[in-house]
């Protein structure tokens, strides 16, 4: 699915780990908040509800280097809207395998921060839409594998270099307030979008219709909302109606 300059597309987040769709806190193994067997029906009620694209990210790949591509494979096979993949992408061929599955984009951070000739390998030969950079920041730094190492640097310093790299789009994670269920911060989403010229998705901290008003006051492309959904917090029909 494009993005668009006048749209604010709602994802749904599915979070897989140990083949169930979890919500952590704050990214931290075992502080799930939610957990529901099969994450396939869980993606398939948010397409039902009318969500236009699914953001799934595979906790697995991202904290401990494990994958859960058969729970992957089977959404991206039963859905018919487009599916964005992240979680774990650490080399070009495991990327290259959830690209030819036919998945709408990957997000990549760890593999990209570190070696950006990666971003732009993969935008050549697949198209920079398909190819989407994270930047999760905690304290304003940029983290990486799984949130467990910060590199000193802030993401508006970093965005251009990537986007120069390849990169089609920028997933924007502010981990300060990640599942949280408390609200968010703007200002360094908008100190990111100052410093990039490609469409941004914001997430962390999203927990209210009046959360989602503010963002499209920023103009951003997108926003990932997970445990606000999942705790009610969300009415996903009433945020779709703001995009």
């Amino acid at each position: 699915m494009p993005f668009y300059d006048d749209k604010m597309l709602i994802m749904p987040a599915v979070d897989i780990k140990d083949g169930k769709c979890v919500q952590l806190v704050q990214g931290v193994p075992g502080s799930e908040m939610v957990k529901i067997d099969n994450p396939e029906l869980v993606a398939r009620n948010w397409e039902d509800v009318g969500a236009e694209i699914i953001h799934l990210i595979d906790l697995d790949g991202a904290i401990d280097n494990k994958t859960n591509l058969p729970a992957i494979k089977k959404i991206i096979n039963e859905l018919s809207v487009p599916i964005q993949v992240g979680g774990g992408i650490r080399t070009i061929e495991y990327a290259k395998k959830l690209l030819d599955l036919d998945t709408e984009r990957i997000i990549i951070g760890t593999m990209g921060i570190e070696n950006p000739k990666t971003i732009t390998s993969l935008s050549e030969e697949y198209g920079k839409d398909r190819i989407m950079i994270s930047l999760d920041s905690k304290n304003d730094k940029v983290l990486i594998k799984g949130w467990k190492e910060n590199i000193n640097k802030k993401p508006k310093e970093m965005v251009k270099d990537f986007e120069i790299a390849g990169a089609g789009s920028v997933l924007f994670t502010n981990v300060d307030v990640e599942g949280l269920l408390d609200g968010f911060y703007v200002d360094p989403l908008i100190g990111l979008m100052k410093n990039s010229n490609i469409p941004i998705v914001y997430s962390g901290g999203v927990s209210s219709i009046n959360d989602l008003k503010e963002l499209k006051k920023t103009n951003v492309n997108g926003v990932v909302i997970g445990s606000a959904l999942y705790k009610n917090k969300i009415d996903l029909k009433e945020a779709i109606k703001l995009q």
